[in-house]
């Protein structure tokens, strides 16, 4: 995750030295082609504001996925062989295939004949 973000940041430096580079060493007729073509699209506002939206969005994307992760909810887990079952509070992202770790730090793994029931946290501690 840390290297795609890196990525973009090198992307997004380079995209705006190429812009300012381009802006210093055109000549008058390059300018001159430019204006006749100009169009819209390639407007430096419409292109600093793509360019935010995106940066906006991944950021409001990241912070979802990171809040959602984070979510506190009920793992029931019931054993048919030993008839008994067993509540822990995990968070999301905790959750594996066959391993859960509750918010204390406790490490579970799971066989094949236990059921697992993930519900929302019932109590809210604030």
């Amino acid at each position: 995750m840390l290297i795609k973000i890196i990525i973009t940041l090198l992307i997004i430096i380079g995209a705006s030295f190429y812009l300012r580079r381009g802006k210093s060493s055109s000549s008058k007729t390059a300018q001159a082609v430019t204006q006749h073509s100009s169009h819209p699209i390639f407007n430096k506002r419409v292109i600093y504001s793509f360019i935010m939206v995106c940066i906006l969005s991944t950021a409001v994307l990241w912070g979802w996925g990171w809040y959602d992760d984070n979510q506190i909810v009920t793992v029931k887990i019931s054993s048919p062989i030993e008839a008994m079952s067993s509540q822990y509070q995990v968070r999301k992202k905790d959750i594996h295939a066959r391993k859960i770790t509750t918010i204390e730090g406790i490490e579970i793994r799971l066989s094949n004949q236990e059921r697992v029931t993930i519900s929302a946290s019932a109590s809210t501690d604030k």
